[in-house]
């Protein structure tokens, strides 16, 4: 019996039989996306192949549920010549792949080293789950250390990163990166709680590179993520409430999902692409040897709401990437065009304001011994440009 409620359902004939005589404004129906149909269907087909070999009984063992899947690659197989797909078919074995060693690994040439040898996180790199620090649960510093055993890259996007924190795994980082792992870690001087050791530290390690931004006014950057990318396709990523601190990673009530490509796929290609746009973006500093005494200041200004003489903070507002593609055809209209008259139509929060300051910044720049002037019209009593 359906309920009434929310659906995003695939219409079977079950389903389809009890819709059937309900009136058109008791019920929305649309049309499966052609786009989104390989995503919608495969889910369906899933969720019934489930409930089908949960039918199977103990009794009829194991051979009887790998019988019945390699019934189905065998039907696939047929449809369209997807002769290809056989391969596909479960091995008589039946087994399960959990890792594999390169003849090339040195520990192995000496004989130091086993495929079985290799360190496993307690929890699935194929399945999502969740932890809340029960006492039941591993720690979450105990399975980011696991992970990074078998990590190719390793990105971290923490508000803050503390000693304590950065001491329970530094040294499976150091292993990594010794073995050729590249790190990259995004934080901030948000709170001043940031401890200047632990940037220290990671910055002096091979292959890794941290980036800060010293903006905690205008960038509250909250998110926490260490992301474990793995060319087996076994991709892993851990978001939620802890940062790089002892407490977060060992005894607090955090809680953070462990997110798998196998299973949420496009959660980890959007993970990726937004740490790439942070990574990119001119907010986030490169933090060198050099920077040392601006990171310090900036904490301790954080901690003490303190200006420190001779220092200020200069924040640099910079245009997005597509701004900056507005801006670029704006100054070829004028330049190569001699086209003056020009209109921008853009999407709302996509910063039309911002693009006009932009602008009219450039211009007061080419024309510093005019008087320049702008006129900005709003519709709306709250809005307000602020140039100078």
């Amino acid at each position: 019996m359906l309920e009434p409620g929310l659906y995003e359902q695939v219409i079977n004939k079950q389903i389809q039989s009890e819709l059937t005589g309900s009136s058109d404004d008791l019920k929305r129906v649309e049309k499966i996306d052609g786009a989104e149909a390989s995503e919608i269907l495969s889910k369906y087909v899933s969720e019934v192949l489930h409930k089908a070999l949960d039918r199977i009984s103990d009794d009829e063992n194991l051979e009887a549920k790998i019988d019945l899947v390699n019934k189905v690659v065998g039907l696939i197989s047929e449809e369209n010549d997807l002769n290809d797909l056989k391969e596909l078919a479960v091995a008589d074995s039946a087994e399960q792949l959990l890792a594999l060693l390169s003849e090339n690994d040195p520990m192995y040439k000496i004989g130091q080293r086993k495929a079985k040898d290799i360190v496993r996180p307690e929890t699935s790199v194929a399945q999502s789950s969740l932890f809340t620090g029960a006492v039941h649960e591993p720690q979450m510093y105990s399975e980011l250390r696991k992970e990074m055993e078998t990590a190719d890259r390793i990105d971290m996007l923490v508000s803050f990163i503390k000693w304590s924190g950065l001491r329970l795994l530094f040294k499976e980082l150091k292993d990594f990166v010794d073995r050729g792992g590249q790190l990259r870690i995004i934080t901030t001087s948000y709170m001043g709680a940031t401890d200047v050791k632990a940037i220290e530290e990671l910055s002096k390690l091979p292959g890794t590179e941290v980036r800060i931004s010293y903006d905690t006014k205008r960038t509250r950057l909250h998110a926490k993520a260490y992301i474990f990318y793995r060319k087996t396709g076994f991709t892993t990523a851990y978001v939620g409430s802890s940062n790089m601190s002892n407490v977060a990673m060992s005894s607090g009530l955090e809680w953070n999902i462990k997110v798998t490509t196998k299973d949420m796929a496009s959660t980890i290609q959007k993970i990726e692409a937004t740490f790439d746009s942070y990574w990119n973006s001119t907010t986030f500093e490169k933090y060198t040897h050099d920077s040392y005494d601006k990171l310090k200041k900036a904490l301790r200004a954080e901690r003490h709401g303190e200006k420190t003489e001779g220092y200020g903070f200069i924040v640099d507002i910079n245009p997005y990437p597509y701004q900056q593609e507005i801006l670029d055809r704006l100054d070829a209209e004028r330049k190569i065009r001699g086209r003056n008259k020009n209109l921008v139509v853009a999407a709302t929060g996509t910063g039309k304001t911002l693009i006009a300051a932009f602008d009219y910044r450039r211009f007061c720049k080419r024309n510093p011994e005019k008087q320049n002037k702008l006129l900005f019209v709003v519709h709306r009593e709250e809005s307000k440009l602020e140039v100078g």
